[in-house]
This record gives structure tokens, sequence and C-alpha cells, in this order.
């Protein structure tokens, strides 16, 4: 009993291992939107059994990030314009209300360490990093869903964010944006500052809001250029 406890975890550690992986590599492109997976390639390359690898396409099958066909095997899943049309809404008032719960529980430490994140978040955008940038403000949204501590709110929002990252979207491409954002996290900051919970909640759903507004409208210029 106490061999089959540890081969049963060991198992366990190696498809979510798998799993990591081949997330890794859907987020990268490496298994680019709309691609068959190839199992036994897989199989061979990663030195696993079907076992551990199958679980693993499971997992990320219920995460969206793959879909599977009957007789016909395991995709790489595409997001559509619908698909995002109808998930940012849904994350605007998710992350709005971590706002709003941030905003009731910050103590002044966490203002502190937000005011941190956000001169450097200046400074990314008056330099123009927009690498540096994005992983700023991930860092952002990630502390003040940490401050909202809610981790149902945390989980569903980390669970359609792997969706809307399936996209490989660039919304600071477009132009104006990053002003515009930075702009949008200033004022949910400055009303974060302030403690004023209903201020914060509406301020991230407008920056939410306007971001799902921006890739349409840098979506809709690549589309004319192209037919162009």
């Amino acid at each position: 009993m106490h061999n089959y406890v540890i081969m049963h975890a060991i198992q366990k550690s190696l498809h979510m291992e798998v799993a990591a992986q081949l997330r890794e590599s859907i987020f990268a492109g490496s298994l680019a939107p709309g691609s068959f997976i190839d199992e036994a390639a897989l199989c061979e390359s990663m030195h696993i059994s079907r076992t551990p690898l199958r679980e693993a396409l499971k997992v990320l099958s219920a995460e969206g990030l793959v879909r599977h066909q009957p007789r016909q095997g395991s995709f790489v899943s595409t997001v559509s314009e619908q698909d995002l049309d109808e998930i940012f809404p849904v994350i605007a008032l998710l992350e709005g209300r971590c706002a709003f719960e941030a905003a009731s529980q910050a103590t002044d430490a966490d203002i502190a360490a937000l005011q941190t994140l956000h001169e450097r978040l200046q400074k990314h955008a008056k330099a123009k990093r927009i690498n540096e940038y994005y992983e700023t403000n991930f860092a952002i949204h990630e502390a003040i869903i940490t401050l909202a501590n809610n981790k149902w709110l945390s989980q569903v929002i980390g669970d359609l964010r792997k969706i809307v990252k399936l996209a490989r979207l660039q919304q600071l491409h477009a132009p104006g944006r990053l002003e515009q954002s930075l702009s949008e996290h200033m004022a949910v900051f400055a009303a974060l500052k302030a403690r004023d919970a209903e201020g914060a909640e509406a301020a991230m759903r407008t920056h939410l809001t306007r971001q799902r507004k921006a890739l349409r409208d840098l979506a809709q210029t690549q589309q004319s250029r192209l037919v162009v």
C-alpha cells in the first residue's frame, strides 16, 4: 500500500510537470494555435510514456488550452475575436472586484509596495520599454489580486488569463496605448491609495475594457493592411 501511494504521487507529479512544459510551449508559440498535438513525437522527445502525456493533456483541456476531437486527437486551442469579446467583460468584473477588496484591505506597507511598482511602470513607459512595462504591469495586477485575498477570484482570473495569453496579444503596440494604459493604472493606484474601494473597482474595469478596445482596434488595423 505504501509503495502504491508513492508511485501514485510520482505519476501525478510527472503528468503535472509534463502539463507545465506543454503549457510553456503553447504560450511560447512552439505549439501554435490550431496545431495537431503529435502524441508519439512528444513521448519520444520528452522520454515519457503515453499515460502521463494523456493525463497532462486532460489538464490542459480543462484549462481550455487544448481541445480533443474524437477519432482525430488533440489540438492546441485557438482564440477568436468573439472569445475575447466574451472573456474581457468577465475579467473586468472579476479584477474590478479584486481592486475593490484590495482597497478595503490594503495596509500602508501594501500601498508603499504598490507605489514602488507604479514608479517602475512610469519609468518603463517613459523609456518606451514595452517588454519591461508588460512585466511590471503583470506584477501590479498580481499584487492587487493577492491583496484581495480571495482564492476563488484568483483561481477564475488565472484560468481566464491563460485563454487570453493563448492569443499572444500585444495591445501596447497600438498607437497611444502605452500612455493610455499608464494613465489608467495611475487612476487605479490613486483610488487604492485613497482606500476608495468603489473608485478602484470602476478604474480597474475601465482599464480592462479599454484594453479590449485597443486590441480590437489593433486587429482591425492589421487586417486592413493585409487586405490592401
